[in-house]
């Protein structure tokens, strides 16, 4: 866990953290094991559904910069126990398989964001500086998708170093992450005009980006950030306020789907839920990294 945390900052306050003020939680005691309306997605009968308590990282008891935690969270939604201690979504059918992907024969990151850098196949590349490919650990474990660039990082050419940008550094700093071990992108990598959602044949045209760096990045886990990404890589029919915090399997990988920090900017009472999706995460990772050993420094930055 990195340092840098401030004391305590009275009850249901994270002094100097990303959380700010922190909704009261339900009594622990009080288990109910009927899902919320609008919380469980559609999905097969109940008989594949299982519940178990999403694990805390070991010592976790309390917020970043000394909130206390309350309760862990029970998990939400249609489930099969494929990873322990997590939940995995069963709401959607798995997608079809997409065409042959044109740059399969690219050999890394640098020589694929030469690439992108010239590209013209939909019509958001006019209207902006250039193209944000993506940065971090060439290998990375975890790969974090966010929607698309902003005014600052069309500016500054680097995806998420705006507000958003700035309050995700601090979610992966709170669960033991550092930017330079993820590997950061976005589902378009062009900015889209005045910041608005990107348009669906505009994320296909930017598709064989994305799934190429997935291939070169070689990933465990996938973390698709808001709606966008979400219906890129899980299903188009996706809504972040009902499988946020559940794992899917898509192209091979883990995903996790939760909210943008754009959206935590404009809702602090959804800074919580994110939280709790890092964690889990990262116990996931840990698991995962326990059976398999290391994977290295990084080497190069794209």
């Amino acid at each position: 866990m990195a340092s840098g945390r401030g004391t305590s900052g009275g009850k249901g306050q994270a002094k100097g953290g990303w959380l700010g003020q922190v909704a009261p939680e339900p009594n622990p005691h009080q288990v109910s094991f009927e899902f919320a309306p609008g919380r469980t997605p559609a999905g097969p009968a109940s008989d594949e559904v299982a519940v178990a308590i999403e694990p805390e990282l070991p010592g976790q008891t309390a917020l970043p910069w000394g909130a206390p935690a309350g309760p862990p969270a029970f998990p939400r939604g249609p489930a099969r126990a494929s990873f322990p201690g997590s939940v995995v979504g069963t709401a959607f059918p798995a997608p079809a398989p997409h065409p042959p992907n044109p740059y399969d024969s690219v050999g890394d990151l640098s020589a694929l964001a030469g690439l992108a850098a010239d590209c013209r196949k939909c019509g958001l590349r006019p209207d902006c500086r250039g193209v944000v490919f993506g940065e971090g650990h060439p290998r990375a474990r975890v790969l974090v998708v966010g929607e698309g660039p902003g005014a600052v990082e069309d500016e500054l050419g680097r995806p998420f170093v705006g507000p958003a940008g700035k309050l995700l550094d601090k979610i992966l700093t709170s669960v033991g992450f550092t930017r330079e071990e993820v590997y950061i992108t976005n589902v378009v990598k062009c900015r889209p005009p005045g910041n608005r959602v990107p348009l669906p044949d505009e994320r296909a045209a930017c598709r064989p980006w994305l799934e190429a760096q997935i291939r070169l990045i070689a990933p465990k886990f996938l973390v698709c950030l808001g709606a966008s990404a979400a219906q890129s890589l899980i299903d188009p029919d996706a809504r972040i306020t009902k499988i946020r915090g559940v794992w899917f399997e898509r192209l091979g990988l883990r995903v996790m789907p939760t909210y943008h920090p754009a959206a935590l900017l404009r809702d602090e009472t959804k800074k919580r839920p994110v939280w709790e999706d890092f964690k889990a995460l990262r116990a996931e990772h840990d698991r995962v990294l326990g059976a398999e050993g290391p994977s290295g420094g990084a080497t190069e930055e794209v």
